[in-house]
């Protein structure tokens, strides 16, 4: 029976996929094989001897310690392009919100007080304070073009916007699913520069961190709108706030208003609903439970921040799975430890991603104990499965 520690509230839909009479699901799960959450930070908890995959039921990846996973010989699976449609849904609303000065408008007429007559005129006069302007015919900048950028893209395309996207590590399968009509911007700098719109999806690390600064800011068109559905701190707030004080920025619509934020009136904060629907909470639990249960039961490496990708059809009596760390001649030690217990290699495919590499081994009878502590003791290897 394998054991599954939830860490959060998983979608049932997603946890369905896990059979009960192979799987234990628990929240409380003291030496679990897999861990499985959404939001909760694992950076200070003790880490089980027992894990051997971490699954993220999203896209980000901030809130569990990758490189210390990365280290012990575990995968952390994440579920990109689950939550895309939710995402895009909410950055097209962004872009309505702040071109029809929505917000600002409701909160108006909230405050409204007196009888009908009154509030009518009042609501006529509301209307020259809080005019706005149509999306057509402006740009949209997308930086950052994976699931949910394209998609952005496409929709803004759809509705009649000009669209210049930027993304120096595009993969081929965005590419096709991009429209040719997207136009490609040189570098960050020229896009902010065009754009009427500027929205990034992007993860937050070391390049992105204030990706949205001072002297990008200051490159932008008057009045242009920016939006931020990736990460609070890939725009500088301050730098922002000075911003949108002096009219540079028209509006900034952030699902990750801080105390500065929050009461500014050209702000649109909102409580990081950006993967916040029941489709998008269903779909990243069935992706990373799938993910997992492939993981745990067949070695297969799909969608992990921190392994390579590796998905090999069973063959053979028996799998060897290895993790070790990526220098030369670990494949030939393998290889040689196997050979020396009389195994027959039916398969064999490694494959590195940095600092790691994966190794998956299909032989012709039952790999023993021994061999596996031979294995184990090859300096470089981090850790061995029987499957």
């Amino acid at each position: 029976m394998k054991k599954i520690l939830t860490l959060n509230n998983i979608s049932s839909i997603g946890l369905e996929r896990l059979p009960l009479d192979q799987y234990e699901i628990s929240s409380e799960s003291s030496a679990p094989d897999a861990i499985l959450l959404r939001s909760f930070k694992m950076h200070d908890m003790e880490i089980p001897a027992s894990l051997k995959a971490v699954g993220r039921a999203g896209a980000g990846t901030n809130n569990i310690p990758v490189d210390k996973m990365t280290g012990e010989g575990i995968p952390v699976f994440n579920a990109p392009g689950a939550n895309a449609n939710a995402v895009k849904e909410l950055t097209l609303a962004g872009m309505l919100l702040a071109a029809r000065n929505i917000c600002p408008a409701w909160d108006y007429v909230c405050k409204l007080e007196g009888e009908n007559d009154k509030i009518s005129k009042d609501v006529e006069a509301g209307k020259k304070t809080y005019g706005g302007f149509e999306l057509p015919g402006r740009t949209l900048g997308v930086i950052g073009l994976g699931a949910i950028g394209v998609m952005v893209a496409n929709s803004a395309k759809a509705l009649g916007m000009n669209v210049v996207g930027f993304d120096p590590q595009l993969t081929v399968r965005s590419a096709w699913q991009l429209s040719s009509a997207v136009m490609q911007a040189s570098g960050i700098d020229d896009l902010v520069s065009r754009s009427d719109f500027i929205t990034f999806h992007v993860p937050l690390n070391d390049h992105t961190r204030g990706l949205i600064n001072r002297d990008r800011i200051a490159m932008m068109k008057e009045g242009v709108v920016v939006l931020n559905f990736s990460r609070g701190e890939v725009v500088d707030d301050e730098a922002m706030i000075e911003a949108l004080d002096s009219g540079k920025v028209h509006a900034y619509v952030t699902d990750f208003p801080t105390k500065e934020l929050k009461n500014h009136p050209k702000v649109i904060g909102l409580p990081h609903l950006g993967a916040s629907t029941g489709e998008a909470e269903d779909n990243c639990a069935i992706m990373v439970a799938d993910q997992v249960k492939d993981f745990l039961e067949n070695g297969n490496i799909i969608n992990s921040v921190n392994f390579p990708e590796l998905v090999v059809p069973r063959a053979g009596v028996a799998r060897l799975t290895v993790v070790n760390k990526n220098i030369p001649n670990m494949v030939g030690q393998i290889s040689t430890a196997i050979a020396d217990a009389g195994l027959n290699i039916a398969d064999m495919t490694n494959k590195s991603r940095g600092d790691i590499a994966y190794t998956i081994v299909d032989v012709e009878s039952e790999i023993s104990d021994d061999t596996v502590a031979k294995i184990e003791a090859i300096e470089g290897v981090v850790k061995v499965r029987v499957l």
